[in-house]
Parts: structure tokens; sequence; C-alpha cells
């Protein structure tokens, strides 16, 4: 009642044509200590109310109002004002945003007015349909190709639609759906393919407070009780603002890198027995999805063992969304090179002759580390041109003409491999002295089994099978599989052999071990996997008709059991004791059945004595009529490599091409007479 105050005329238009608001942002709470109430008051409501209450009236950044709502009075403060020219139209009328005291406008009917919660935390408002998102998560001018990830343009698609395009909507509407924000998800992949790179880079594309990223390990503490205290940490910013801005607080992000340390299994022992790794799930559960909610974070959980996670983490309300970040294929590998070469290319170190797409089909089953990897051997092979000759240290005076170029990018390609791709020592091996026609048998299998790779790879139906290769012993058929699985330009080629299971003391570890051959086969879109000698991967003994349990149920398991989705798998099997299968009741497991025959005729013996190129025509003939008057028959029914063995055993004692002969027949005879006996 004794307070002064001067008044003076205002005129709202002496300062130009805008005199009336455009826009009007208000903060909103409670007046009076005493007259509260609970329930959510209505924005659209609100505003008809406030229009209604103060139209016509000027107002100002800081000024306060007080208007009666239902009897309960409300405090209302200016935030900030948007002045428009109504005399001009749409596209001409520029809003112009102001916090300042000095900006003033008139209130209309047009007027869009905003209102936010105030601090206190008490007061619930619903907000309207219309409004929008007041804290945009995304930079407008935002692009994908500005991170620096090449080949995950899907999997960026997947997480924006997932996690952040509910929180681009305005929250009124996000509210009337009852659809509560995605709270987490899970990125997992094999190792080296992005996903730790997307947590280092996916602050580009939030316009927010920068995201928490925080390692698995970093959270154990040797104190009691300190490794649940930092969990609640990571979350006690997301509280404090969530109790004071409701629905109106920012998106609180938080990146868990090698997510698989800390929250394993629960009762799977994790923690040294102490229950430190069960006591920090749980509290991570309760963070996520306990009795108070929280519907401001994010949290992204990156693994490469995504089994070892504990289940409860895994459903619909924690860390609901899962993403596999694969390996890239083609043009995601070609986004890759792109990026890893863009300074080389633009500095002019890049020889003309380097040809990206050359090298995105040349490497396949590289993830993006390794294609770093390549590049970066690529640039030491150019660094070593540039040596002198025995002085590492010594530069060359050329140094300034240095130019990485195609074959330093090959001499790379021989030195960097991909931890998941063809084992191609292996095959090489194993089709050593390559594949004689020996018998037309030979041709139409390998054209038989190349239409199966084909389906396999092209048909939009069919995703897996199984071929089981049997014949007797030494018919190359291990040989012929991995024929195939070369010629298949399958990316991901891998061969088993009883050998890679000698070192594994039980058969819990051999089984492991198969079981991680055929996750690896499912991290790339197509593989091939050959299981060598059947009978000898599952212990099979004829004494007492006994094999490994273990290994039979888990071969039989993974060879029927379909890939994930999206992914191709082809399975070969070679065995020389198919009736052993049929014992066992397995031999319908397979969906094709091929048999490889021995050399079963004196016709054929010829026809691979002459591609072996170790006798001349006349010589051919002699050795084979040996063979018919020694062995007396014209069966022959050896396997294709007895016969080698043998020519290169003859062939190894030296001496003139007619003892060759018969020390050849000699011992092809005895091969002959030992399998008929």
């Amino acid at each position: 009642m004794r307070d002064t105050f001067t008044g003076e005329l205002y005129d709202p238009f002496a300062s130009g044509g805008k005199a009336y608001l455009g826009s009007l942002d208000l903060e909103i709470g409670f007046a009076s200590i005493k007259k509260r109430v609970d329930t959510a008051y209505d924005e659209d409501e609100l505003s008809k109310i406030f229009i209604d209450t103060f139209q016509n009236q000027v107002l100002t950044p800081g000024q306060r109002i007080l208007m009666n709502v239902r009897n309960i009075p409300l405090s209302i403060d200016v935030k900030t004002v948007g002045l428009v020219d109504l005399a001009m139209s749409s596209d001409e009328s520029h809003k112009q945003i102001s916090r300042e005291g000095s900006a003033r406008g008139i209130l209309t009917s047009q007027t869009r007015v905003l209102f936010h919660r105030d601090g206190k935390g008490d007061f619930k408002l619903k907000p309207s349909i219309s409004k929008p998102n007041s804290n945009a998560i995304l930079s407008p001018d935002f692009k994908f190709e500005d991170m620096g990830i090449g080949g995950l343009g899907d999997e960026f698609s997947t997480i924006f639609r997932r996690a952040f395009a509910s929180r681009v909507f305005p929250p009124g509407l996000v509210a009337r759906m009852g659809i509560p924000h995605v709270k987490g998800m899970l990125l997992y992949g094999p190792p080296g393919t992005g996903k730790t790179l997307i947590a280092r880079q996916i602050g580009k594309m939030l316009n927010a407070r920068p995201p928490k990223v925080i390692n698995g390990p970093e959270v154990l503490n040797k104190f009691v009780g300190q490794s649940e205290e930092n969990i609640r940490k990571l979350f006690a910013d997301a509280e404090a603002e969530y109790k004071e801005k409701g629905e109106e607080s920012s998106l609180h992000i938080i990146i868990f890198d090698e997510l698989d340390a800390v929250c394993k299994q629960r009762g799977s022992g994790a923690g040294g027995g102490t229950g430190v790794g069960d006591s920090v799930v749980n509290q991570l559960l309760s963070k996520l999805d306990g009795v108070d909610q929280l519907n401001n974070i994010l949290l992204i959980g990156m693994t490469n063992r995504k089994d070892m996670i504990d289940d409860a983490l895994l459903r619909p309300g924690r860390l609901e969304v899962h993403l596999e970040i694969s390996l890239p294929d083609e043009p995601g590998r070609l986004e890759i090179l792109k990026i890893h070469t863009s300074k080389m290319k633009t500095n002019g170190l890049l020889n003309p002759d380097v040809n990206l797409d050359e090298l995105a089909g040349l490497t396949k089953n590289f993830s993006g580390a390794e294609i770093n990897g390549l590049v970066k051997a690529a640039a030491s092979f150019a660094f070593s041109r540039h040596t002198e000759v025995g002085q590492l240290a010594a530069v060359k005076q050329d140094v300034a003409n240095m130019k990485i170029n195609r074959s330093d990018f090959m001499n790379a390609l021989t030195e960097v491999r991909p931890a998941y791709g063809v084992s191609e020592a292996e095959l090489e091996e194993a089709v050593r002295l390559g594949i004689i026609p020996y018998s037309p048998h030979i041709d139409s299998t390998i054209e038989e089994m190349m239409r199966v790779v084909g389906m396999i790879k092209e048909d939009p139906n069919k995703f897996s099978t199984s071929v089981l290769f049997h014949g007797p012993r030494s018919s190359g058929k291990t040989a012929l599989a991995a024929h195939i699985a070369m010629q298949s330009g399958f990316p991901f080629v891998k061969l088993i052999t009883p050998a890679d299971l000698v070192g594994y003391r039980d058969d819990f570890a051999k089984k492991d071990y198969v079981h991680k051959a055929f996750a690896d086969a499912y991290k790339s879109p197509a593989s091939i996997l050959i299981l060598d000698d059947f009978e000898r991967l599952i212990g099979w003994n004829p004494i007492g008709m006994r094999c490994s349990e273990v290994m039979l149920q888990a071969l039989t398991t993974l060879i029927v059991s379909k890939p994930p989705k999206n992914h191709r798998l082809l399975v070969f099997v070679t065995t020389s004791r198919a009736s052993m299968l049929k014992m066992l009741e397995i031999d319908m497991d397979f969906a094709k059945k091929v048999a490889v025959p021995s050399v079963s005729s004196l016709d054929e013996l010829r026809t691979v004595l002459r591609e072996s190129r170790v006798f001349n025509p006349e010589d051919i003939n002699e050795a084979v009529n040996l063979v018919r008057q020694d062995a007396r028959t014209d069966k022959i029914g050896v396997g294709i490599k007895t016969v080698l063995d043998c020519i290169f055993e003859a062939r190894a004692g030296g001496g003139p091409s007619a003892e060759i002969i018969t020390t050849f027949s000699g011992l092809l005879v005895e091969k002959i007479q030992e399998m008929q006996a």
C-alpha cells in the first residue's frame, strides 16, 4: 500500500509493426501454500482461460501474474515473448523471440501460449497435444555422415525409430497414447563392428546434455555397497530433474560399455561368491523399471556376449531393444574405406590406382576395426618403400612424393586377416591334390552341390540345409566338400576336424568349441561349416557301440537348428560309416545325402593315372595291365586318395619308369586285396 511507482504512457506501435504476441512462454505454479490440488491441469484449458482473462493486455518477460482457476490461485511468470506483425503475411512475418524486459507485446486470441511447470515440483501439468517438445534431442542439421561411422545407416535408423522418435513428438500426444518412452537398448555383435564407436559418437547426434559413458569394470569396487552406490550415482541427476520438471525433463543418456562384465546371470557365482554381481544387477533393474519409474532416461548397453547377460535385464521395459551390430556388407565396407582414406585422398597421398570398390569386394568378413587395420598396414608398406635399405630410421629424399598405391593394399591383405572368415589354409590343404573327375559321378555331384549353394545364397524362403557326404575311407569326401565350399563364394567357411578337439580335456569343452564355431558362423550373413569325420567328432567306438552323448546331442541339434534371422548357413558333414549314422537314427536329420564312391574300374584308374601326370600313355597302359594281371579282377574298389598315395610312394623310390610301374602296381594290388579281405 505504501509503494511508490511512476507511470508513463506506452505506445506499443511506436517501435514498429511488431506489437503483437505470436508466442508466449509462461512458468506456472501454485500461488498459495494452503490452496493446492493433486489433479493435473490441462494445458489447452489453461491457455484458453489465460487468453480470455488477459486478452489485449501488454505482457513482457519477467512479469508476474496471478490467475484464479476454479478458486485456486495460480502464480504465472512470463519467461519469453515472441513478437509478430499481424499486418504482414505469415511468410513475411518473422517472430522475434526475446527474454529481455524491454520486449513487450499485446496478447491476442491468436497468440500461442505455452505453459511450463515451476521448479517446486508439486504442480501437475497435462501437456497440450500440439505443444512442441521443449527439449529437442536432435540438432536440426544432423546427418549420419557427419558421425564418421560407415555401414551402420540401417542400425542408426532403428536406434532413432525405437529410442528417439517418441521424444521428438509433442509430449501431450505421446501421453495420450499411453506409451512410455523406451528406457534401454542393447547393442551386441562381434568385436570391432562399431558398438563402442557408436557410444563415442552418439553425443554428436544429440542436442542435449552430453551422455554419461561408463565401462562395466569401472562400476565394481572392493568396498561393500560401493558398486551399488556407483549405479545409483549414474541415475541421480535424472531423478532430481524428473522430480522437479516431470515430463518436461530433458533426456539423460547413460552409455554402458562392456555390460557383460557386471550384469552376468544372477546365481551364476560371478563376483567371486560375494554376490556383488547379483546386487549390481538388482540395483540396475530397480532404477530402470522399479517402483519409482523414470521416464527421462535412456540406457544404452553394449556387449559381444549377449548370452551372459541376465534375462531380467533384457525384457521389455528395461533393455527392450536388442540391436545386432553385425559385420558390414560390401556397401558398408566401401563407406568405412572411404572414411579411413578420406584424409589421404584430400591431401593427395592416395594413388589413383587404388580402387576402393575393388577393396570392398576383397575384404569379405572384415569388421570396421579390421578395415582400419588394413589401411594402417597399407600405409606401413608405403613407409617401408621410402626408407633406406638396411637402415629403417633413414628416410629417402623422395619422401615428399610418397603415395599409398594398390600394391600396398594388396600386401596388407596378405597380412591383415579377418577374425571371422574363410579358413583358407585348412581348405587348401584338403584340396591340395586337386579334384580329379575320374568318374562322371564327380562332375554331377559338384554340379548338384553348386545348385544347393545357389539355393541357400539367393532363395528368399530357404536359409539353411545340411548335406552328408558318405563313402569309403580315402574316397575324397573332405576334398570334395572343401572344393565346393571354396567355389561357393561364401564369406565365412570353417572346417572342423577331430584334430581340432584333441587338446580339450572333456566332452563339455569339445561341445563348447563346436558351439562357438556355429556362433561365429551366425555372425556372417552367409556361412558354410564342414564337420569332417563325423564318427570321430562324436567319439564313436565300435566296441560296445559307444559314443559321446554330449557331442552327439550337441552336433545333431546344431545341424538341424535354423540360423538367426537374415543369416544363411550350409552344413557339410563327411563320414565313412553311414551305417553307424543309420543305427543311431540320425541319418534322416540330413536334408541331402551324397555318395562319394571309390575308384571302381580299370578305366577310372586309367583316368587317375593320366591326370596325375606321372606316367606317359604307354606306361599307363602297362600299369593298368599289370594291376589286372596281379589282382585277377577288373574291379579296383580303392579310394582315390589311396591310389594317389601309391603313385607318390612309387615315384619316391626313383629308378627307371619300368621299376616305378612295377612298384606302383604291387602297392595298389596289395591295397585292393586288403579291401577284398
